[in-house]
């Protein structure tokens, strides 16, 4: 997490409670989470507030709308997560915000909400890697060591299809994946530990062009080929992707000799996935770890979590250097808590 650093030490027991304000905003959902550490060790979540930006059936949410949403209701679910905290914003020790991976303009309009609060409290700011506070988090409620963490295509297919967008497209697919009879061919891609998901999404997407396709899963009057149904899609999407996830995460746990799996973000959520790789855990004589909704969707305790953990160690964002960056690794954090 790019920023001053003030002092480099082992993370230690805090000698106070610190707490942390946390913005998260990088796709449709605004969330705004305070945890508290204590000198006891224990970590408190306080409260945890999200809204979502929801569109229509087979619409996508466009960055600007998406960054309107967010400007609309920021003051609302900042209000509630410090309602629901019961304390005051001076409370904080600093406020916490996700500076990328994500979309560009939802990403600057809750940086620019942190920024404001900083300035207005006088309070340090902490730029947040997305995907580093869903681990952390993730470590936090599970108690997992060691983690893998993946993202997924299955939004963009659910819009091709037409599914709807409440709760969430990916929720959506899961349901419509039960229905599935028939397990399609589609590409497999996978390269180290490393997969490539373009080719499969464009193949499924063209099976919606194929004449045997019913979008309604019924067939024709005359009809005498195998229909292809949305159900159909969605069981092979699943599947394939699932197990491409299965095979790479597997080879890194042998890499790394590890035993464990934490699975985390909107996809975590999806209990095929979980039932898939809590097979090839045991197998190996290892464990999986899973969140609930509340921690496996998009949220702003998250980033409260890494954000805290990295101000204890003495790293603040400057507000000179408090941007966003779309494209932020993983693996251009200094996990200096964990070294």
């Amino acid at each position: 997490m790019p920023g001053r650093v003030r002092k480099r030490s082992p993370l230690k027991t805090p000698d106070r409670p610190y707490i942390a304000l946390g913005l998260e905003g990088s796709a449709n959902k605004l969330g705004a989470g305070i945890i508290r550490h204590a000198p006891d060790g224990s970590t408190s979540i306080l409260s945890n507030v999200r809204h979502t930006y929801i569109t229509p059936p087979g619409e996508g949410f466009q960055p600007r709308d998406t960054a309107q949403h967010h400007r609309d209701w920021a003051i609302s679910v900042i209000n509630d997560a410090v309602r629901t905290a019961g304390i005051s914003l001076h409370d904080i020790d600093c406020i916490c915000y996700t500076k990328g991976p994500g979309m560009g303009a939802p990403l600057v309009s809750v940086a620019l909400v942190a920024r404001t609060l900083s300035l207005l409290y006088n309070k340090p700011l902490i730029g947040v890697n997305h995907c580093v506070g869903h681990i952390e988090m993730g470590r936090q409620v599970t108690g997992a060591q060691i983690q893998l963490s993946f993202g997924n295509c299955l939004d963009r297919f659910a819009r091709v299809i037409n599914l709807s967008n409440d709760p969430s497209p990916g929720y959506n697919i899961e349901q419509e994946a039960k229905k599935g009879k028939r397990l399609i061919s589609l590409p497999y891609t996978t390269k180290g530990m490393d997969v490539s998901l373009s080719g499969i999404l464009t193949s499924t997407e063209a099976y919606t062009f194929d004449k045997r396709f019913r979008a309604d899963g019924r067939a024709r009057e005359g009809d005498t080929e195998d229909i292809i149904t949305p159900q159909d899609l969605c069981f092979s999407l699943q599947e394939t992707v699932f197990a491409m996830l299965v095979e790479i995460t597997e080879r890194a746990m042998a890499h790394i000799g590890s035993k464990e799996v934490l699975i985390v973000g909107g996809v975590g959520c999806n209990e095929r996935l979980q039932e898939m790789m809590g097979v090839m855990a045991r197998e190996r004589g290892g464990n999986v770890f899973a969140t609930d909704e509340r921690f496996c969707i998009d949220n702003g305790i998250m980033i409260a979590q890494a954000g805290l953990l990295s101000y204890r160690m003495g790293y603040e964002t400057p507000l000179t250097k408090s941007t966003c960056t779309q494209r932020f690794r993983t693996d251009e954090v200094h996990v200096a808590w964990r070294a």
